[in-house]
């Protein structure tokens, strides 16, 4: 997502995040007093390469890859701390996930579909439209453990579009149920749907409505539909992962992290002007791993990661 349209199209999220000001560092006694950092541990810049970072995801292995979206770019982040180019011409992949089989999965909106990388770099579209129209612009994404996808669809007017209208009269969340060729609509009812986790058993979902500043959990059905959709926090985001304590983290301005009960535990500031997303990694899983804007960030935690 290009830097200039993502903040046009997050500028009503910025004026209602409740967060420190941008450019505020981040103090050691700040961050102890979250309760999920690592005890003195504090926030390490890796680069300041990129135009605007986004969809982090990690592998088995604990390496993260990551998309430098106005670039068309991915990007590798290993467990030694080596950063390196993985792809180039990714469809202008935004959200990423690692299947089980090793795949990146990815919202390549150049085209508005939905991507499988296979790790020698071949390309799979598992989908190109929805009802024989193209998708708004799928931009985040999160696998359940039975191998269904599901997809945040908002629109966001790219300068390498020919199109400039929303294709789609709603910006909704889909499901591609595994090995199927057609979407399922699982929620046309948000504003303007962005992050998207699951939890690790595969019973609850958590959606951010990023216009309505809003985060939603639901129940997960047997058939992948989504039902009991409850308000779980008053703020919207961009990206979002969970821990091993069932912590939901969200971004935007810094990264903000909520209890399983929807508890504000505190703020972790970024000095950049927007976070993007965040997932963990690194051998142990104990690595918050922070894309924001130009920059990518990497913070020591108490806890882990789950995906």
């Amino acid at each position: 997502m290009t830097l200039h349209t993502k903040m046009q199209g997050l500028a009503l999220a910025l004026c209602v995040l409740v967060a420190p000001a941008f450019g505020q560092q981040a103090g050691t006694s700040a961050l102890d007093s979250i309760g999920v950092v690592a005890t003195g541990a504090s926030l390490k810049q890796v680069s300041s390469q990129f135009t605007f970072t986004e969809g982090p995801t990690v592998d088995k292995k604990g390496t993260i890859y990551f998309t430098d979206q106005p670039n068309d770019k991915i990007w590798s982040y290993d467990t030694d701390g080596k950063l390196a180019l993985y792809m180039d011409k990714t469809g202008r992949s935004n959200g990423l996930y690692i299947d089980k089989r090793g795949n990146l999965l990815a919202c390549a909106d150049q085209k508005s579909e939905l991507w499988s990388i296979s790790p020698d770099k071949k390309v799979t579209v598992l989908l190109a439209n929805y009802e024989g129209r193209r998708f708004n612009g799928p931009n985040d994404l999160w696998q359940h453990p039975k191998g269904g996808i599901y997809f945040t669809d908002p629109f966001y007017a790219r300068p390498y579009w020919e199109h400039k209208e929303q294709p789609m009269a709603k910006q909704s969340v889909y499901y591609l149920p595994e090995g199927k060729t057609e979407a399922v609509l699982v929620d046309d009812e948000l504003q303007q749907p962005n992050g998207i986790v699951g939890s690790p058993d595969g019973k609850h979902l958590y959606v951010a409505d990023i216009r309505a500043n809003k985060t939603y959990k639901y129940d997960i059905a047997k058939d992948g539909s989504l039902t009991n959709r409850q308000l779980f926090v008053e703020q919207g985001s961009d990206g979002m992962t969970l821990d091993n304590k069932g912590n939901l983290y969200l971004t935007g301005r810094g990264v903000t992290v909520y209890s399983p009960a929807g508890k504000k535990m505190g703020n972790i500031p970024v000095p950049s002007r927007w976070v993007g997303n965040i997932c963990f990694g690194g051998k142990d899983r104990k690595t918050l791993f922070i894309t924001a804007s130009e920059s990518v960030y990497t913070l020591a935690m108490a806890v882990k990661g789950i995906e």
